[in-house]
């Protein structure tokens, strides 16, 4: 038996879904008043930033976290006292609910078949999760540095999701396991939405988006490669640099912020173009409305992940000036909200949002910024975004036909070497030259630039020499995937519309349509586990169960503790199995994955400084106690990692065995008044 039941789990999944989709009920019909059609699908990912945010004041001001419910509660008992959840209103939403349905389901048996918390950043991310969970106050505690808190990371992505997990009383294990399906729901649902702006037909293009691999995983597929080593070398094809794409984000499993942040996303991008489409015809109360959601969509993105706001804030700005433009051609009413509010109030909004967040910020950030001097090759460069440049590419060949000319713009960028941002320049050229305005002409503008950017400046951070623009072209050309993807699907679709005869509505057409969208869930139980670790659970600690027993009943007891601990674990670097204690239960540690710390910190010397106090805790019994009053330490434990690591040597007095399986113990560390003459050792 698991460590969490199926049963159980399964209960967990309806109770979670049942809880997003109520704090979506209490805002839907204030947005369908304003919005009409589109409130529904703005709902899913309204609800919760709102939640998020509310949740975040909550944790600031001390107040448990299960209050942040309480609002949503009074709007819907208000909305249902006036008749508002009719049933053929309901049901006109449905379309939207199998959105979310088919891609929430898509993910989580994903994440069924590998759902191991095990390899890459899993530990770190289930161990900001967990401390969330454990012990929701803002800023949340760091895990991984007794005594301090993550206000040196942009944490707000784990808090969403572990607020959220704190009101249900999901496991964290299991929780880890619910999240990205969730992130993926809401992406799928906001990408339809932009293809319901923008497409008269074949509105469900934008969606598979999110389910394309780049040329590089074809490639190495047709090359024979392995499936798990096809899925990391894809997403390492430029040299030296990440480039990940959203579905490898979904099967890998890391819960990090890039991937909980992309949602909002496609979510803000919903936004601009609803705002350059009908701020003509809208009242001023549904342009003040329009206006915050999209300060809550940008105002979440800093804390949420702070790579996103660098693009998306000039593109706020940037369709600012186009609302602007285009408004002054329409003549409105003076009771309107002029449109250069827009332009001003989403920033000033967006900061002043989360503004306790930014006053507290004490991160490394980013040291400057750098200028490229291995751009990237051409042919890797089309590995990683050749589908989107040749789909623009061949969408420009009428204007490339009337202006052939513009084709020498790029000879200059070839000639100094810059080969690759010149096959990403060509469609630029007469994208921005044509004098066409289509929504998805924007975003394609918006996408080449950002994989132009990269290629010239770089921002400095801790990675030095190869991989000093690594984070650089992974979080850049993660948005511009998104940026040119959706571009590029719309382009498609308005391919296939002449070409494709309109099929009506049919009961044959849906049943069709239901069978494939279950095999496309089901898929992944014939791929069946990918990284070496057991699946057929959403708890993400089962595997310790077979792999490390001992451990597995040790965390399990640990996970029960209520109240302020602070535990000494193994300390042996990043991306192992040590800080396991830490990562799986929330209860801080004197360190853990100190290449980590210090990036986030820029303090080398007080990080190994703990690394040296860790180890002399466990080898030094002169020393043991008088460190562990140090660092408030409670517990202390010992176990095959720990005796691996070190020559574990602890006093005989001051500790108590609080828990022991297998010759894994769990001390509780007892204090005395004086320290008087260290005791004889024990080993």
């Amino acid at each position: 038996m698991g460590l969490v039941g199926s049963e159980v789990q399964l209960l967990d999944v309806v109770l979670w879904v049942a809880t997003l989709t109520f704090l979506r009920l209490s805002l839907q019909p204030y947005l369908e008043r304003t919005f009409t059609t589109l409130g529904a699908p703005l709902s899913y990912s309204v609800s919760i930033l709102l939640f998020t945010g509310f949740s975040w004041y909550l944790g600031w001001l001390g107040i448990p976290v299960v209050f942040s419910m309480l609002p949503f509660a009074m709007i819907f008992v208000w909305y249902l006292s006036r008749g508002a959840y009719t049933y053929p209103h309901l049901k006109a939403c449905l379309r939207w609910d199998a959105v979310f349905a088919f891609g929430f389901l898509s993910a989580l048996m994903v994440r069924f078949v590998n759902p191991s918390i095990s390899f890459a950043e899993k530990f770190m991310d289930h161990a900001f999760l967990a401390s969330v969970m454990r012990s929701p106050v803002v800023p949340p505690l760091d895990p991984w540095y007794a005594g301090g808190t993550l206000k040196v990371y942009y944490y707000l992505g784990y808090w969403m999701f572990g607020s959220l997990g704190v009101l249900t009383g999901i496991p964290s294990t299991v929780l880890f396991n619910l999240v990205l399906p969730t992130v993926f729901g809401l992406t799928l649902v906001n990408a339809v939405l932009v293809g319901h702006l923008l497409l008269p037909r074949f509105r469900w293009v934008p969606a598979a988006v999110f389910f394309l691999v780049n040329p590089s995983f074809l490639l190495l597929l047709l090359q024979g490669e392995g499936i798990s080593t096809v899925l990391w070398e894809s997403t390492r094809t430029i040299s030296n640099t990440i480039t990940e794409f959203p579905l490898f984000s979904i099967i890998w499993g890391d819960v990090h912020p890039h991937v909980m942040g992309l949602f909002n996303q496609v979510f803000l991008i919903a936004l601009l173009l609803i705002a350059t489409q009908q701020w003509h015809s809208m009242g001023g109360k549904a342009r003040l409305t329009l206006i915050t959601l999209c300060a809550l969509s940008l105002g979440t993105m800093p804390p949420l992940n702070s790579w996103d706001v660098l693009l998306y804030a000039p593109i706020m700005l940037l369709f600012g000036v186009l609302i602007w433009h285009r408004s002054r051609a329409v003549q409105g009413t003076t009771n309107r909200v002029h449109p250069l509010t827009f332009l001003l109030l989403v920033p000033l909004l967006g900061v002043a949002l989360y503004l306790p967040y930014y006053l507290d910020l004490t991160t490394a950030g980013i040291k400057g910024i750098g200028i490229v001097y291995t751009p990237s090759d051409p042919i890797q460069f089309l590995l990683v975004h050749g589908w989107f440049l040749v789909i623009l590419t061949a969408a420009c060949i009428p204007d490339i036909r009337r202006r052939p000319f513009l084709l020498l713009v790029p000879i200059p960028l070839i000639a100094f070497g810059y080969t690759a941002v010149a096959l990403a320049t060509i469609p630029l050229v007469y994208l921005c030259t044509s004098p066409a305005f289509r929504g998805e002409r924007i975003l394609a503008i918006l996408g080449l630039i950002a994989l132009i950017i990269p290629e010239f400046i770089f921002l400095k951070d801790s990675f030095g020499d190869p991989y000093y623009r690594m984070n650089t072209v992974f979080k850049f050309s993660y948005a511009a995937w998104v940026l040119l993807g959706l571009s590029a699907s719309v382009i498609v679709a308005r391919w296939m519309t002449p070409r494709l005869p309109a099929v009506t509505s049919s009961r044959s057409l849906t049943i069709a349509s239901a069978v494939c969208a279950i095999l496309v869930i089901l898929s992944p139980l014939v791929l069946g586990p990918q990284f070496g670790v057991p699946g057929g659970t959403l708890d993400g600690m089962e595997y310790l169960a077979s792999s490390h027993p001992a451990d597995a009943r040790a965390l399990t007891f640990l996970r029960s503790l209520e109240g302020e601990e602070i535990i000494v674990e193994a300390e042996g670097g990043d991306y192992g199995y040590f800080s396991r204690v830490s990562s799986f239960t929330g209860i801080p540690t004197i360190i853990g994955w100190p290449y980590h710390e210090i990036t986030w910190r820029g303090d080398g010397h007080d990080v190994m400084t703990r690394v040296v106090d860790v180890q002399s805790i466990y080898e030094d019994p002169s020393q043991t106690m008088a460190l562990l009053q140090k660092y408030n330490a409670t517990l202390l434990y010992v176990g095959d990692t720990e005796r691996e690591h070190y020559r574990v040597n602890l006093p005989s007095e001051g500790l108590a065995p609080l828990f022991t399986t297998d010759g894994t113990i769990v001390y509780r560390v007892v204090m005395n008044a004086s320290l008087g003459p260290v005791p004889e050792a024990i080993v």
